[in-house]
Parts: C-alpha cells; sequence; structure tokens
C-alpha cells in the first residue's frame, strides 16, 4: 500500500524494486498505489506500474489515503510504505515472517536520515517517553511508515486513527492501549527522493495533541495522574518548608497543593469511571469501500 501525493519522481522506481523484492523472495502481492490528488504525473505512473490505482479527486491527507487503500485491498495482510524510496523494502518479507505471531510488525528506523536535527531528536525523544508511559511498553519508532498489519483487525480502530500524518502514530497507540501485540523490526532509512511533504512544527504539534488525545481516550488516568505529580512535588516541597521553618503560609501552600492535586486524581478516576467500555469504543466501520472501486 502506498501513499504518493506528487511523487513522479520516485514512483515508479520504488514500485518496480518493491517488486523486485518480494518476487526474489517469492512473496505473492498485490502492489496498490493511493493517488492523493496529486497535480503531477503521478496518476499515470501508478497506472504504469501499480496493480492497483486508487484516486483522490483532491488531496486528502497520508492517513486517508491509508485508509482508502486498506477499504480497496482484496488481501486481509497489509503492508504500507512511502513513495519517496526512504524505506528498505527487501525487509518487507522480515516483517511478514512475525505476522503469525503479532498483530501489527513495525520497522524501527535507525541512521543518520533518520535522526535529523538537533529541534527533531528532542521531539521525538519527547513524544517516545509519552507513548511509553501511555502504554507502559517500549517504542522504538512510534511513526514508521513501514509496517504490516490485518485489514480486519485495524478496520475497527478507523474512528481514532488520524485521517493526516499522525496515521501512524495512532494506529500504534490504538494497538498498544488495547492489548495488541506490536513487534520492531529495525531497519535502515535513506535519503528521500523528491520535496518533502512533511510541515515540521505543525506535524509535530498535531502529533503530540493525537499523543493527548489518545492517553484521554484509552487511558486517561495516566494524563490525570501527570498533571497531578506537579502539584503533589510542590505540596510535599511546601510541607518540608512547613516542618523546619514553622511556617504558617507554608502549611496552607501545602494543603492548597495536595488539595488540587486531589481534585485532580479524583477527575481522572471519574474519567475512567465514565469510560465506554473497548466493545462501543472500537466497533467496526460499516461502510467499506468495493473492491475494485478504481476512484474515491
Amino acid at each position: 500500500m502506498i501513499p504518493a501525493f506528487n511523487e513522479a519522481e520516485s514512483l515508479a522506481g520504488v514500485v518496480e524494486k518493491l517488486r523486485g523484492d518480494l518476487r526474489r523472495r517469492d512473496v505473492p502481492h498485490e502492489i496498490v498505489v493511493v493517488v492523493d490528488g496529486a497535480t503531477d504525473a503521478t496518476e499515470k505512473i501508478a497506472r504504469q506500474v501499480a496493480d492497483r490505482v486508487v484516486v483522490h479527486p483532491v488531496n486528502c491527507g497520508y492517513g486517508r489515503s491509508l485508509k482508502t487503500g486498506i477499504l480497496a485491498a482484496k488481501h486481509d495482510c497489509i503492508v504500507i510504505t512511502d513513495a519517496d524510496g526512504t524505506y528498505p523494502h527487501d525487509r518487507i518479507p522480515d516483517l511478514l515472517a512475525l505476522m503469525d505471531r503479532f498483530d501489527m510488525v513495525v520497522g524501527a528506523r535507525s541512521g543518520s536520515f533518520y535522526s535529523g536535527n538537533t529541534v527533531k531528536r528532542y521531539g521525538r525523544v519527547l513524544f517516545r517517553w509519552l507513548s511509553e508511559y501511555a502504554t507502559g511498553q517500549s517504542i522504538p519508532d512510534i511513526n514508521s511508515g513501514l509496517r504490516a498489519f490485518r485489514r480486519s483487525q485495524i478496520v475497527p480502530f478507523f474512528p481514532l486513527i488520524n485521517s493526516g500524518f499522525s496515521f501512524t502514530t495512532t494506529c500504534t497507540l490504538s494497538y498498544l492501549l488495547n492489548d495488541l501485540l506490536v513487534a520492531y523490526v529495525p531497519i535502515d532509512y535513506f535519503k528521500r527522493q523528491g520535496v518533502s511533504k512533511v510541515h515540521h512544527v505543525r506535524d509535530s504539534l498535531r502529533a503530540l495533541q493525537i499523543i493527548v488525545e489518545a492517553i484521554l481516550r484509552c487511558n486517561p488516568i495516566k494524563a490525570f495522574l501527570l498533571l497531578a505529580a506537579p502539584f503533589a512535588a510542590i505540596g510535599a516541597l511546601f510541607a518540608l518548608i512547613a516542618l523546619v521553618a514553622f511556617s504558617g503560609w507554608a502549611w496552607l501552600s501545602c494543603l492548597v497543593c495536595f488539595g488540587t492535586s486531589a481534585i485532580i486524581l479524583g477527575l481522572g478516576f471519574l474519567a475512567v469511571a465514565l469510560l465506554p467500555s473497548r466493545a462501543a469504543r472500537f466497533q467496526t466501520a460499516n461502510h467499506v469501500a468495493p473492491h475494485g472501486q478504481d476512484h474515491a
């Protein structure tokens, strides 16, 4: 499954190499390209090299393109990748080899092109810490665009999975927060071909919003614990000051901080009590695009 928006420069080479890698390892496959409102020759090239092409008449976003392609695919086992040449497609069979034991297998990126500049590195550290805090599990790469999963399992999560750039982030969190098994396979990450469509500041803020929303929807007590912790820590500091200096204002400040922390925790427990059951939150979407649909 390859979403493509103005990737005429790289698409043909990526698809041809992908097909060659899969054939060498005897992997039965169907290559689906979702042309997301491209204004260059992407659609023309896709029709020449792909097995199935789905076209959005306007640009709908990365996640929406993947959802469209997933619904149009004829196979249950889905592998997503990018059209810019950044992922090692010869590692796809290694991901597929783990699909009999895991619900999702993710290519965990490494290398200088993945690390990027200082801002991107610190941003990844923050997102990784928040995600691991929310799920209680190690997450080597939360938003890798090379991953394998089953169509039948991911479709029920569509109402929660972001339709923009954060599709991969939200599907990782959705799986982990609902006790599904996710494996990570270390992969290299290469320099992209063509111009990047990522807006780092906007997309990073959106990813942060998505992570917080996922915590609130699936495990809200973690978010309230995070909010209550600073007040509890400050309250403990004021308590120490009060014990040493016998200060009335310190005791009052201590009580205010501990009271605030208790109120926040109370709201967290209320949020957990009001949380809908998993069955109610993740009902399978009723609408499924017909196989063979050429436009969406």
